[in-house]
């Protein structure tokens, strides 16, 4: 494993861009950031509230879920995320012009349903997005939320999945037959069969969501966000054992690679063949890569 760099303040997802730099979102500093391949880190814009997941779609730009915002906790020289930050508004779905660092809101809600606070985001090859509400904590009280799916010009979007416990990572499999949704308290991983763009396929006997459960780990830990590799593979960024979980959604035994943070919190692929990992380890504020036995999956937009 190689310190890409340092001193982030709570990095989150990663997109491996191909001139070599590394995009991130910095949670705690509200901002989008351009790790170079030398460590060096610029601001590219800054949204503030709670930018989380973020991923290149069909006009170049950076969509990004932003969460609204935490309280932050320091403990040891590490730092946590917490309830949702005293300036709260609401979560929302930005878009980033990478040239300029323009934000735009796009989203903040999907018809009467508010949007909490979004955390993870995919495109499939028509150009619409998936993305996961993650909702926020309060002293006792927690959202209840789901999964939505959107169009970039902002002329739709709908809450398609609903209720699950805190989704969190979100990807599709390599024919997009299949949606991924992780979610954080459980530590299960979802499988939706598809039917088309934007709708699902099937009906599970509680609920008409279709959904399935993929074989996971045993223990107790909680899944952040994921990507996908090339052979179908979720790998799912896993908090407390701090690590990557490797789940097969067709069967297979579950694989765990360990990394040096509790709160390992998401992964991209990029490099020559999209072989190389990076990881935000985000309590400790590094981006971290490592060479990857499997390819990643390539993205639509980015790497194809």
């Amino acid at each position: 494993m190689e310190i890409v760099t340092t001193g982030l303040k709570f990095p989150e997802g990663p997109v491996a861009m191909p001139d070599g730099s590394v995009l991130v979102v910095e949670i705690a500093r509200g901002t989008l950031s351009r790790v170079m391949p030398d460590g060096k880190v610029e601001v590219v814009a800054e949204p503030g509230g709670g930018p989380n997941g973020a991923a290149i779609g069909p006009d170049g730009k950076c969509y990004i879920c932003n969460n609204g915002g935490f309280e932050w906790t320091e403990r040891r020289g590490r730092i946590y995320p917490g309830d949702q930050a005293g300036d709260y508004r609401t979560g929302r779905i930005e878009r980033v012009d990478l040239d300029t660092g323009v934000v735009e809101v796009l989203y903040e809600a999907a018809g009467g349903v508010r949007l909490c606070g979004p955390n993870d985001i995919v495109f499939d090859a028509s150009g619409g997005f998936w993305f996961t509400d993650h909702g926020k904590t309060r002293a006792r009280q927690r959202d209840r939320t789901g999964v939505f799916y959107a169009r970039t010009d902002g002329s739709f979007i709908e809450e398609v999945i609903f209720p699950l416990e805190a989704p969190n990572g979100i990807g599709l499999s390599p024919d997009e037959d299949e949606l991924y949704v992780a979610e954080t308290p459980t530590g299960r991983l979802w499988a939706f069969p598809l039917a088309a763009p934007g709708r699902l396929l099937g009906e599970r006997a509680d609920r008409p969501d279709g959904g399935r459960l993929v074989r996971g780990r045993e223990g107790y830990f909680l899944f952040d966000s994921l990507a996908v590799d090339a052979a179908g593979n979720v790998c799912v960024a896993t908090i407390l054992d701090g690590g990557i979980t490797v789940l097969s959604p067709t069967g297979g035994d579950p694989g765990f690679v360990p990394m040096p943070d509790r709160i390992t919190t998401n992964i991209c692929f990029g490099g020559e063949d999209l072989q190389t990992a990076y990881v935000t380890l985000s309590s400790t504020g590094q981006l971290v890569s490592i060479p990857w036995e499997t390819p990643g999956l390539p993205l639509n937009f980015l790497n194809k």
